[in-house]
């Protein structure tokens, strides 16, 4: 089987310190969560950023900044910056984060409309995702596709018949927003998607470490970080990002999983740095 490729989703745009105080906002706080996550052995950064007082932003200025200041500590790590921002950006906000110089090798592109709890709906029409798979794919940026449920796997290969995806496809499967976090709906995504494509899953809240133990015996990839779920265990918080993927990396050496480098991932999604 080949080598577990571990990706931090490091703040996200909603969880706050209120949460967990370990939650970083400033740039500073941000290096900090994002090497402790490194350290531990993910490959991938999974980046939101937010201004000092916790306000996520798309700012193209504040990403250059932060992705900078990551590479400098983490010379190797793989940035993927987020075009999800938060509830309520524009397309033109969210895609500001793929425009930082260099230009991405990797970045999320969600696939579809969903409810995160609430009033709260984050938008993706047809247009919106087929409009930021073509800019990607003319950036040279590998897209992770994010789907929340089977319809969002249609939506991208939709996408890819009209050729704004190029193989080997991509997917994250973010489970326990909108489809729920059972091994059944986990086998049932992994056997949606082509022959040959790779997929990382995340499971959301209490859910994170059951799904990734499924994950790695699957043969998937796994991501995990405070913007999914804030406790180590029932009641604990975490104290960093870094203590979530080391738990990440035990349940790998349990289950006969070796732990990919930045480069050996690099090779796995077929992406050059």
């Amino acid at each position: 089987m080949e080598k577990l490729i571990i990706s931090a989703a490091i703040c996200g745009a909603e969880v706050t310190k209120e949460h967990n105080p370990a939650v970083p906002y400033t740039v500073e706080e941000i290096v900090r969560e994002a090497k402790s996550a490194y350290d531990a052995g993910a490959a991938v950064i999974h980046l939101h950023v937010r201004e000092d007082d916790g306000t996520p932003t798309q700012s193209k200025d504040r990403f250059q900044v932060v992705m900078d200041a990551i590479l400098k500590e983490c010379p190797d790590v793989i940035i993927q910056p987020s075009t999800g921002g938060a509830v309520g950006m524009t397309d033109l906000e969210r895609l500001q984060s793929t425009e930082v110089v260099p230009t991405p090798e990797f970045a999320t592109l969600d696939c579809g409309t969903l409810n995160f709890g609430g009033d709260e709906i984050f938008i993706n029409t047809d247009n919106t995702i087929f409009n930021f798979a073509k800019i990607m794919k003319e950036r040279g940026i590998k897209p992770e596709l994010e789907v929340f449920d089977k319809g969002m796997i249609d939506i991208a290969m939709k996408a890819h018949r009209k050729g704004l995806l190029v193989d080997p496809l991509h997917f994250d499967f973010v489970l326990g927003v909108q489809m729920t976090a059972t091994l059944r709906d986990l086998v049932f995504m992994a056997g949606s998607i082509p022959a040959g494509s790779t997929w990382t899953a995340a499971g959301i809240g209490r859910s994170e470490f059951e799904i990734a133990a499924a994950t790695i015996i699957m043969g998937g990839h796994v991501r995990v970080g405070f913007e999914d779920n804030l406790y180590i265990e029932k009641g604990v918080l975490a104290k960093s990002n870094g203590e979530l993927v080391e738990k990440v990396v035990k349940l790998a050496k349990l289950l006969g999983r070796k732990i990919a480098t930045p480069s050996e991932a690099r090779e796995i999604l077929s992406i050059s740095k």
